[in-house]
């Protein structure tokens, strides 16, 4: 499976607090090793499909990572909250 990292993406961790992004970065690490099939989905984690190919992984209720994962090829979209995924996908 290949996995890319878009640009809007790396903008969305930019601007967030260290803590912030280190654990963007362990929830992206958990989500590939969830989807090879080496690990299942942690507790406190959740994996949604929101629409077509878009899915979203969280961890708790403030942290949220936008997806689109098709068959063998995985976008990382968008780092943040609720609202702005709800943004992202309106567009």
């Amino acid at each position: 499976m290949k996995y890319e990292f878009k640009p809007s993406f790396d903008r969305s961790v930019k601007s967030l607090p260290s803590k912030e992004k280190q654990q963007i970065k362990d929830l992206c690490i958990n989500l590939i090793d969830v989807l090879s099939g080496d690990r299942e989905l942690s507790l406190g984690m959740g994996l949604k499909n929101l629409r077509k190919n878009f899915w979203e992984i969280r961890k708790g209720l403030k942290l949220r990572i936008l997806f689109r994962w098709r068959v063998d090829h995985v976008e990382f979209v968008l780092a943040g909250t609720h609202d702005d995924i709800k943004k992202y996908l309106k567009r």
